[in-house]
């Protein structure tokens, strides 16, 4: 079970991973021992799956990247499903995939060098069988927000 110092941990280490122990002390009351500790205690039990560097939007904006939204296959089978998602999951230029509830069952995010990358990646992972009803894309003009943040309350978690 997590309390309210983990919590407080998680909040601070999803802003900004880079602080050293003895500078996340000065925000949670607690020694840099025992704030170590704890992150090693969340990355071992899997609260911290892994820590990545984001780029900053000088690399970003050069890039062409969309959002695409996919439809299955009214006879999608599992087994076709799963080599979709074997496919989705290879592509390093997919960013993201979100099953979603509703007119569309997947939305992807993309990040490409170019246009004829995108072309022949969406050709060999979204058209390569009949799994994939239709897909729509949107591309990003700027990106205005991007904060992959779960704030944690304990209040709202019972900590």
């Amino acid at each position: 079970m997590l309390d309210r110092f983990d919590l407080a941990l998680l909040n601070l280490v999803q802003k900004d991973d880079s602080q050293t122990a003895e500078q996340l002390a000065a925000s949670v009351a607690l020694s840099p021992s025992v704030i170590a500790r704890r992150l090693r205690r969340l990355r071992r039990d899997g609260w911290i799956s892994r820590t990545i560097a984001l780029l900053g939007d000088k690399l970003i904006a050069q890039r062409l990247r969309a959002i695409v939204w996919l439809q299955l296959s009214e006879h999608a089978d599992q087994r076709g499903k799963s080599m979709l998602l074997e496919r989705i999951r290879a592509a390093p230029q997919v960013q993201f995939c979100y099953e979603l509830a509703g007119s569309w069952d997947l939305l992807l995010l993309f990040d490409c060098a170019s246009m004829a990358e995108f072309n022949r990646l969406s050709e060999r992972v979204l058209v390569a069988d009949s799994t994939v009803h239709r897909y729509e894309t949107s591309f990003l003009k700027q990106q205005l927000k991007f904060e992959p943040c779960v704030p944690l309350d304990p209040e709202t978690l019972g900590a």
